[in-house]
């Protein structure tokens, strides 16, 4: 599958979790989106852009960006993991690893856990990419700096209203 800017991002169907089904189309709910798949809970790497985004979690949601993370862990640590590093948005549950399979982003240096490859793409309302981020070495992963930059973007390309009204 091709995970380009300007392609359309899957719209899966997975738990979240706290186990309930949904979907990556209703999590957007028309706004511009952050989806991040990551390695795991046991990752430094993955600690450290966690404390990254939840340090932007605030200011994300006064503009209007849903964020959503995505791993094979099951519902119950996928929450403790999210509880543990303080995030609010939701977190995506893929055990059986279907939409890893249908995503191609299986990490193929991890034999025994087969966990995600570390992306993120910065996502359209529609869920068509405005950019992709491959983490896999860290620095790879977006800056905040970056992931701002990117929204601003989507904004400005999406909101009629973006400029301020003037008399």
């Amino acid at each position: 599958m091709e995970l380009s800017p300007g392609s359309a991002f899957p719209d899966l169907t997975l738990p979240d979790h706290a186990g309930n089904e949904r979907r990556l189309s209703d999590l957007v709910a028309g706004d511009p989106a952050v989806m991040h798949c990551y390695r795991g809970w046991w990752c430094p790497k993955e600690q450290a852009f966690f404390r990254r985004l939840v340090a932007l979690q605030d200011a994300l949601e006064v503009s209007y960006v849903r964020v959503v993370s995505l791993r094979v862990d099951p519902p119950p640590v996928a929450a403790a993991f999210r509880a543990g590093v303080g995030a609010c948005w939701t977190f995506l549950c893929d055990p059986d690893r279907t939409a890893l399979e249908l995503l191609g982003l299986r990490e193929t240096t991890d034999t025994v856990y087969h966990p995600y490859v570390p992306a993120v793409f910065t996502v359209f309302p529609d869920r068509r990419i405005h950019a992709a981020y491959d983490g896999y070495w860290f620095v790879g992963r977006p800056t905040e700096g970056e992931l701002l930059g990117d929204l601003r973007a989507i904004q400005r390309a999406i909101r009629p209203d973006w400029s301020a009204p003037t008399p």
